[in-house]
């Protein structure tokens, strides 16, 4: 079958929203979902593009803060390694603090779960996405009903658009990148990448920009 270009277009979040939106997390007070959890999850999700249902089934031996990696398991069915940068690795040693000393508090059996909830049960998938969009809602980043606007799958996006625009500034052919970024996201081919490429105007002239300077250099005469 012939191979479909996307037409999704997604929400990035901008690095202000980003910034916005970890500083109303890192004073979230809920009945079950807690500040320090809160924050994490998200640094998590935009950090390493993850997607929310990788995300929140990560158990503690799926993470190892001494190499920087995190084992996602069986996702699209396919297993893979995520490196993490050294300042995620930060936080979340701080967090599996902050999880410890709760579990200790609430006398609970210790779960296998990283992202637990205030009580010491797992978190599911459904109440971090709620708890995502309640505090998107209230940022008026994603309006106050329906389900248009910004969604907890924006940090998967944000990470994939700030990466190549990244790469651009950079001066690297991102077209080139696309596989490796594509593997790391652990879609299954580089389609679902490409997407990206047209997420916002700045990345798009950057691409379109580098493109030319290729074609320009490899028309020369040698």
């Amino acid at each position: 079958m012939p191979v479909k270009e996307s037409t999704f277009f997604p929400y990035i979040f901008s690095r202000e929203e980003i910034r916005r939106i970890l500083a109303a997390a890192s004073t979230h007070q809920g009945r079950f979902i807690w500040a320090s959890m809160l924050r994490r999850l998200i640094l998590v999700l935009y950090c390493t593009g993850l997607r929310l249902g990788e995300a929140v089934r990560l158990n503690m031996d799926d993470v190892d803060l001494d190499r920087g990696t995190l084992l996602i398991r069986n996702s699209k069915r396919r297993t893979r390694i995520v490196p993490m940068r050294d300042d995620l690795v930060a936080e979340l040693r701080l967090y599996v603090d902050d999880r410890r000393k709760l579990l200790l508090d609430r006398a609970h059996v210790d779960s296998e779960a990283l992202f637990v909830r205030r009580n010491g049960a797992a978190l599911h998938t459904k109440a971090a996405s709620n708890a995502i969009r309640k505090l998107l809602r209230r940022l008026d980043i994603k309006p106050a009903q329906g389900r248009v606007g910004a969604r907890p799958y924006e940090f998967r996006h944000a990470f994939a658009v700030h990466r190549l625009t990244a790469w651009a500034e950079e001066g690297a052919d991102v077209h080139a990148k696309l596989p490796w970024l594509s593997a790391y996201l652990g879609h299954q081919n580089v389609i679902g990448t490409e997407v990206y490429l047209k997420a916002t105007p700045q990345l798009l002239e950057l691409a379109s920009t580098r493109f030319e300077q290729h074609v320009r250099r490899a028309r020369q005469p040698r």
